[in-house]
């Protein structure tokens, strides 16, 4: 039964180490995308955006400010749709509306992006332990050709070498993923300095018109 065992021990851990590296190219995939959507494409673009919001906040357009933010182009941008929530609740004072815009960028944007890059570490973590579990069922079943009646050298280097293949299939997976997992984090966070900063600019702007019309 144990051979048995074994026997299927290998295809399994073969798959799972295929799944695990579909699995993460999978999320290396979204979480760009996602990246990609909340932020602008340029730093032009952001100034542009942000100069025609100046100018609608100037002369208290809160509605032309709501129609642009809620434009297709913006839908999927981090910096409209917080603005949004500051609009819409504009009568707060500075300190409760910068908690409130925080509390929603960290919640819809920030928690989602951590989502995804756990999973890429998950995955970094796993395939090298499932690649050191085919390794030790490899080397199992070599001890088994040697015990056997049948001591073939060459099918002895076969289990051998596919043990051995297992971990480095592991390490194939895994250290692309950290990799990655590194430079996303730098993405995040610079993706979350991007719209703090925007962010501070925009209700600072938005209080002082506020007073000025008071």
């Amino acid at each position: 039964m144990f051979d048995t065992i074994l026997h299927y021990a290998e295809p399994v851990i073969f798959g799972s180490l295929g799944m695990l590296g579909l699995l993460g190219t999978f999320l290396v995939i979204l979480v760009f995308r996602k990246i990609g959507q909340k932020r602008f494409r340029s730093q032009r673009a952001s100034n542009e955006f942000l100069d025609d919001v100046r100018a609608r906040l100037n002369e208290k357009d809160y509605d032309g400010i709501v129609q642009l933010c809620d434009s297709p182009p913006y839908w999927a941008k981090a910096v409209p749709q917080l603005i949004l929530v500051a609009i819409a609740n504009r009568k707060l004072s500075l300190s409760k509306l910068t908690q409130l815009v925080t509390q929603r960028f960290e919640r819809e944007v920030l928690a989602e992006l951590s989502y995804l890059h756990l999973g890429m570490a998950v995955v970094a973590k796993t395939a090298p332990l499932i690649g050191l579990l085919g390794t030790v069922t490899g080397i199992i079943g070599s001890f088994s050709v040697i015990s056997g009646d049948s001591k073939d050298p060459n099918q002895l280097a076969q289990e051998i070498g596919l043990a051995l293949m297992a971990t480095m299939f592991g390490l194939l997976i895994a250290i692309p993923m950290t990799l990655l997992g590194g430079y996303v984090m730098v993405r995040i966070g610079r993706l979350n300095d991007e719209v703090n900063g925007q962010m501070s600019e925009f209700l600072i702007d938005l209080k002082g018109q506020s007073v000025a019309h008071e």
